[in-house]
């Protein structure tokens, strides 16, 4: 869960691909995260391989007593990785570790694969502790979170309550589709799949759509991540032997997939710069040249119409995945 208590030094962080790819990266791990606006089966195929999704909602205190308001049940002898969340705010991280440990096979960094260790066959309560409790990785997370620049504390103004969002996964185990949520005392299992057509995503499609279908009516509080392999190697693996068989034609539209990855890892590494600097000093001195200069009123309207059309796009591609 997202909030500012009880945090131990962990920061709020965004649902962000980027920066979720950055995490990757930085634990040694060769995958990233795409958003995921459509759960419609050219959507998914597209992304292939995938291993999980990863599913932000605004949390109620009620979500996290019952599997049942997930619409399955407790697998008390789970006997794959699962760790609890015991501080706030580190629940986009200890989503994403509780999804790796269940990838069979897949390659990580040093300082992971010696706390995935570490923590084996420890209950999971006990190992969110000592996950939570890792400095690297709390500051690894921490990188990304954008910079507190402007605090209130001390001004005896009153407390206003926020909405708290929450992170949990949904990945194939065993045959089955499960729900790890730090929150819960066990793993959810949402029922078996068939490796057939879509395999498991097709059970994903079903249980996260009747939990998009438990909001009211319109309601945007959510949004979808794909966890997946890293496009770029295969890409450029296709593009050379295309170009060695001269099949021209194939070859242009591999280069068009590339160049729309490359420039996603270009937006992405901007974006994370931003969020590692605090850049409130700069903005003010702006804000006084333009407020000097008699613009500072235009250039506000602009970027409100600026924020509005983002916030409208951002709103139709969600209820795009809801309507689906």
């Amino acid at each position: 869960m997202e909030s500012h208590d009880d945090s131990n030094g962990w920061q709020l962080t965004e649902s962000d691909p980027g920066v979720f790819t950055e995490l990757l990266k930085t634990l040694g791990v060769p995958l990233i995260v795409d958003d995921l606006y459509s759960l419609d089966p050219e959507s998914l195929a597209m992304l292939q391989p995938l291993h999980a999704l990863i599913f932000l909602f605004k949390w109620i205190p009620t979500s996290g007593e019952s599997p049942a308001t997930s619409g399955g049940e407790y697998d008390r002898d789970f006997p794959g990785f699962f760790a609890h969340q015991v501080v706030n705010n580190a629940c986009a991280t200890l989503a994403v570790l509780n999804a790796l440990g269940n990838i069979p096979s897949l390659t990580t960094g040093p300082q992971l694969a010696e706390l995935t260790s570490f923590t084996t066959g420890m209950d999971p309560q006990t190992r969110g502790m000592v996950i939570t409790s890792a400095d690297w990785l709390r500051e690894a997370h921490n990188s990304l979170s954008p910079p507190s620049a402007i605090s209130l504390d001390g001004l005896g103004l009153p407390k206003t309550s926020e909405d708290a969002y929450h992170f949990v996964v949904y990945l194939p185990a065993m045959g089955s589709l499960y729900e790890l949520d730090g929150l819960k005392e066990f793993p959810v299992r949402h029922g078996s799949y068939h490796e057939s057509g879509e395999g498991w995503l097709k059970k994903a499609r079903e249980t996260i759509e009747a939990r998009i279908a438990t909001y009211p009516p319109g309601a945007l509080e959510f949004s979808l991540l794909a966890l997946r392999d890293d496009p770029l190697p295969g890409l450029q693996s296709q593009l050379g032997a295309l170009q060695a068989s001269n099949r021209h034609s194939e070859a242009a539209e591999i280069v068009v997939r590339l160049s729309t990855e490359t420039s996603k890892r270009e937006r992405w590494a901007f974006e994370n710069s931003l969020r590692r600097h605090n850049h409130v000093g700069l903005v003010h001195a702006l804000a006084l040249a333009l407020a000097k200069a008699g613009k500072l009123e235009t250039a506000k309207e602009s970027a409100k119409n600026l924020m509005r059309e983002r916030i409208e796009t951002r709103k139709t591609k969600r209820a795009d995945m809801s309507d689906d």
